[in-house]
């Protein structure tokens, strides 16, 4: 059977204006596919730079989808799936790729594998906002960098929605998270998010302030989002032996290498860890039990409402002016 939906689409790289709401055919799902009606979009920083042509992989033009995290409600399951069935509330993340998968859309057809449940106890909302952040906190910080109770870590970009996840990440597992975003404006809500210290880092110098926060040993791991040519500068803060782990790449390229040996640093992408039943599995229970007992716990930083605000949501994103994950619901 063949449906239509509605999908936010581009034909052509650039700003936020380029995205366009169209309506696209939908058929059945598939072997181990499954139909979702989405409910709420999470946005993530990637997906600015897949739209605007500067992520690791291009859109196939014209006519690429966009987005990776959607919360919403299985309506059908293709032949073979066992792990769903219709009713089953649900979020969406592993191993998408966005030209062809993304969510961004009122109706979407993915392989079970891209999806996994959804406590009962979360929203829409908050589940948008909720699986990939944690996901990648878990597996930059736990899994890669080997993250041990009273570690001092340091986390770049830390009032996105990875950066608040990672500071609640390190908290839960006994580490000290040193959170270092731009100006001090956002100091108090990224205290009151999870971070043991904020660093301003057009204000303050981060490597010696990291020193001075430690005692001049320097931090055990730092989980940085940006990259890019600063890599080495940030690198300065890491203790002897430390460990760098970059998830991101908003510092653009190429990005240089640190040489304050003995040094590890990892590169860090969740397909790797989503890619298994197993490295998915692992993902969930620390989520869950983090959401349990409320050592994690998403900060929404706007809620927009409608498929028709995804513009307007982007251009929030692109302004850094918020803290936490913005969230477009889905009217039906």
């Amino acid at each position: 059977m063949t449906t239509s939906a509605h999908a936010v689409l581009f034909h052509r790289t650039g700003g936020p204006e380029v995205l366009e709401i169209e309506e696209v055919r939908l058929d059945a799902p598939g072997p181990g596919e499954v139909l979702i009606r989405v409910d709420a979009i999470g946005l993530n920083r990637a997906e600015a730079l897949f739209r605007s042509g500067g992520y690791y992989y291009q859109p196939v033009l014209p006519g690429s989808r966009l987005g990776y995290e959607a919360a919403g409600v299985v309506e059908a399951v293709g032949e073979g799936v066992t792990e769903f069935t219709p009713g089953d509330e649900v979020l969406t993340g592993p191993g998408i790729e966005m030209s062809a998968q993304g969510v961004y859309g009122d109706r979407i057809v993915l392989p079970a594998r891209s999806v996994v449940p959804r406590l009962a106890s979360v929203d829409a909302v908050t589940g948008a906002a909720t699986w990939l952040s944690y996901a990648t906190a878990y597996g930059g910080l736990l899994e890669t960098g080997g993250l041990r109770p009273g570690d001092h870590v340091l986390i770049t970009a830390a009032s996105s929605g990875v950066g608040i996840a990672a500071l609640q990440t390190a908290a839960r597992m006994g580490a000290v998270p040193i959170a270092v975003t731009r100006t001090g404006a956002k100091r108090q809500r990224l205290l009151a998010a999870g971070a043991a210290h904020v660093i301003a880092s057009q204000e303050e110098d981060v490597a010696e302030e990291v020193g001075r926060l430690t005692g001049g040993k320097g931090a055990e791991l730092i989980f940085d989002a940006v990259g890019g040519p600063g890599l080495p500068d940030l690198a300065r803060a890491a203790a002897v032996a430390g460990t760098v782990v970059v998830y991101g790449w908003l510092g653009g390229s190429p990005t240089l290498m640190p040489v304050n040996w003995p040094l590890t640093v990892h590169g860090y992408a969740n397909q790797h860890l989503s890619a298994t039943a197993e490295g998915r599995a692992r993902i969930n229970r620390f989520v869950e039990a983090g959401l349990r007992d409320g050592t994690l716990r998403p900060e929404i930083g706007k809620v927009f409402h409608g498929l028709d605000r995804i513009v307007d949501a982007h251009r929030l994103m692109e302004s850094s002016a918020h803290t936490g994950k913005i969230v477009v619901t889905v009217e039906h």
